[in-house]
């Protein structure tokens, strides 16, 4: 089997249910999870440390979502494809602004737990799992 890099990724995401689902997944994708508790902190993270994606609650209070993929953009432009949104739903015009503005991946934290899988595989570059029959 060949040898494939620890993936990092910066997660920003205030509800505890769904941020401990992620950590479990992401760590069964064996990555390195950093977690940021407001929009601030994960710019200053994202200044000091490359990472290979970034998970964002677009609802977070804190997150101050716009001012985030702003900087990464700036900071780091290439991880800006590598964003992934969780929303619970998106139906406000500024929300669905700014992922479209900004070409963002969007994924509903309701959705089932292989989805998500499927979902962070191919925002991390990983290759998919063979079944045995």
């Amino acid at each position: 089997m060949p040898y494939l890099p620890q993936r990092k990724v910066l997660m920003l995401e205030e509800e505890p249910s769904l941020r401990n689902a992620l950590l479990t997944l992401l760590a069964g994708l064996g990555c390195e999870t950093d977690l940021a508790d407001s929009g601030k902190q994960a710019i200053d993270i994202i200044r000091n440390e490359k990472f290979d994606a970034v998970l964002l609650d677009l609802r977070c209070p804190h997150a101050e979502a716009e001012q985030v993929v702003s900087w990464i953009q700036w900071l780091q432009p290439t991880l800006l494809s590598n964003v992934l949104v969780i929303t619970a739903d998106v139906a406000d015009a500024k929300t669905l602004d700014l992922i479209e503005r900004y070409l963002l991946l969007q994924v509903a934290g309701n959705r089932p737990a292989q989805d998500l899988v499927t979902t962070l595989r191919v925002l991390l570059h990983l290759p998919p799992v063979l079944e045995c029959a």
